[in-house]
């Protein structure tokens, strides 16, 4: 097995070989191609993504500065707006529906390393993947954590630290991140 596949299968792996050397270096390029484009660019930074990203859903916008390991194993939907410095570790899939917001500088990290240090040292970490529903808002300073689900309709607070699954239709906050309450027909009223 290779250690592409451990990655993928969410195996310990070593990051440190040719094969996911070269995919990072390719990521690396395109993001700082991505990052360097003018915002008004529309059309080429859409062509940038597309050559980034697994899949890219129609109307999707990303804000410089953008970072990710791979790009190859995100996914996003129609009307995804990621805002200024992104990071996604995509050392596993990173899915996100459709109608996904994320504020500045949010962070979603498939990547973790053993905690017993001997296996850390040996430069060995796992991935797990991370996905996000549709129609959800993510607040600034938001970091999810290897192998959460964030369900369809939920809001995550600013400055949460999501380290467990949150269910659909709630607004989750705080380090750890919770559910707080359930989002209700009132607060889908236009302001």
């Amino acid at each position: 097995m290779t250690e592409r596949e451990k990655m993928l299968s969410g195996q310990l792996y070593c990051a440190d070989e040719p094969e996911l050397n070269a995919a990072r270096h390719r990521a690396d390029l395109l993001c700082r191609q991505l990052n360097a484009l003018p915002m008004a660019e529309t059309e080429l930074r859409m062509e940038v993504l597309r050559q980034l990203l697994g899949k890219v859903g129609k109307n999707c916008a990303i804000n410089p500065q953008f970072r990710c390991d791979y790009g190859s194993y995100i996914q996003v939907g129609e009307n995804f707006f990621a805002n200024y410095n992104c990071v996604i570790l995509d050392c596993a899939p990173v899915t996100f529906g459709d109608n996904v917001f994320i504020a500045p500088n949010c962070g979603f990290y498939t990547a973790g390393h053993p905690l017993d240090y001997p296996t850390r040292n040996a430069l060995l970490e796992f991935a797990k993947p991370i996905t996000v529903g549709d129609n959800v808002w993510i607040g600034g300073n938001v970091v999810v954590l290897p192998g959460v689900t964030i369900g369809s309709g939920s809001v995550i607070g600013a400055g949460s630290v999501v380290s467990r699954d949150i269910p659909e239709n709630v607004l989750a906050v705080g380090n750890p991140c919770r559910p707080i309450r359930s989002i209700n027909p009132e607060d889908r009223r236009m302001l």
